[in-house]
């Protein structure tokens, strides 16, 4: 398996936690997820708290993108938004899964 490092604050910080783990197996996406969090302990509705985890982590892929490339942060967070629009509106695959 090819995981990703834990970052640093995260192992510093006791309180912190895994909110996300997206993998691709067997041709497909997979994801394992933290949900009710927010609701049950901060009394903050859960499709906010993931609009801005999503909104985040786009930040951090585009600025990834940027520095390894040379490219424009604000372009590769353009196309991001672009694609992930379109594939909001026209999935290329079904979701599948079951929540435990």
């Amino acid at each position: 398996m090819n995981e990703r490092p834990i970052p640093a604050a995260a192992l510093r910080d006791e309180d912190s936690v895994e909110m996300l783990r997206v993998w691709i197996a067997e041709r497909k996406l997979h994801c394992s997820l933290k949900i009710g969090m927010y609701r049950e302990t901060m009394g903050i509705e859960e499709e906010v708290a993931w609009g801005t985890i999503l909104a985040d982590a786009a930040r951090h892929i585009a600025m990834a993108l940027s520095s390894g490339s040379g490219g424009s942060e604000l372009n590769s967070l353009a196309k991001i938004r672009e694609k992930f629009n379109q594939e909001l509106a026209s999935p290329t695959s079904d979701v599948q899964g079951e929540f435990v």
